[in-house]
């Protein structure tokens, strides 16, 4: 009888979380599509922000009030979730290829949620998502093996600001988790403020390429980036955060270097390895074992 009321809650949980994966794998691909274009980090990370803007600041007439523009939760959460995190992204992904972010940005998300978990709530992952996460890492070392064969100084600077935002990622999850935010208003909070800080910004000192690049490369980056990952996917995040926790969810992220590997073969002409396969059958067994709910007694 106890189990009964977790199920429906635990069901979206997981389709938020299945959400987020499928967004966060069409974001790299997305995202590597516009580095290997003429625009700048700055120009992607000001189009995701602008159009985010112009679709939630008719909606948010209660931001008005002034408890949330005092709050400094919000404003951490802010810097480190929208600008921080999108400034070291779109730099990277102008030199990292798809496969190399896929890892470094959410391969690595179970390992570093669960030391940020244990660093700032003094939680150690429990056993049976050790034995996940053991799975995870086979998996990722399968990916990885291929990919990091090569190194250049772009690619090792790419790698190293990818690696950053994933940091970053790692402790707004946690710290969204720990403070408990209600998901409208921070998605809400986060866009709008990130966009007050950074737009001004880029309009008056930061390097532009707007016009090296066609109409439909910037209808794709700024569609795609504003309402997906700005909106609908931090939506799905949070609520995935509150019902699975930022630990189960960070392992179904753990799927999306996989699947942006996989869909990177035919959508961007980057290599398609039996590595690569073996990934997605250790990655997906990793997620499912760290993920699946605890058995109540």
């Amino acid at each position: 009888m106890s189990g009964q009321p977790r199920h429906p809650g635990l069901i979206r949980g997981y389709g938020a979380a299945a959400g987020v994966v499928l967004i966060w794998t069409g974001f790299i691909l997305v995202s590597r599509f516009g580095g290997r274009s003429g625009l700048t980090a700055w120009d992607i990370l000001a189009l995701r922000l602008g159009t985010a803007s112009l679709i939630l600041l008719p909606l948010s007439r209660d931001l008005l009030d002034r408890r949330y523009w005092l709050d400094a939760r919000l404003w951490a959460l802010a810097m480190l979730g929208v600008l921080l995190y999108g400034v070291l992204v779109y730099a990277g992904f102008r030199t990292a290829p798809a496969a190399h972010i896929g890892i470094l940005l959410s391969g690595l998300q179970p390992f570093l949620i669960a030391a940020v978990t244990w660093l700032l709530l003094g939680q150690r992952p429990e056993r049976r998502r050790m034995a996940g996460l053991f799975g995870i890492a086979a998996g990722i070392t399968c990916v990885a093996v291929p990919e990091f064969s090569h190194w250049s100084p772009a690619l090792l600077l790419g790698d190293a600001l990818i690696l950053g935002a994933s940091m970053t990622w790692a402790f707004y999850s946690v710290l969204v988790r720990r403070w408990g935010c209600e998901p409208w208003a921070l998605t809400r909070f986060v866009a709008l403020s990130s966009a007050l800080l950074f737009l001004p910004v880029y309009a008056l000192l930061l390097p532009k390429a707007l016009d090296q690049v066609p109409t439909s490369q910037l209808l794709l980056q700024g569609l795609y980036q504003g309402l997906g990952p700005t909106i609908v996917a931090m939506l799905l995040f949070l609520q995935a955060v509150r019902i699975l926790g930022a630990e189960r969810l960070g392992a179904l992220i753990a799927l999306v270097p996989v699947l942006a590997g996989l869909s990177a073969a035919p959508l961007l002409g980057e290599a398609l390895s039996p590595w690569l396969l073996a990934g997605l059958v250790f990655v997906s067994l990793g997620a499912w074992v760290a993920a699946r709910p605890v058995p109540r007694s």
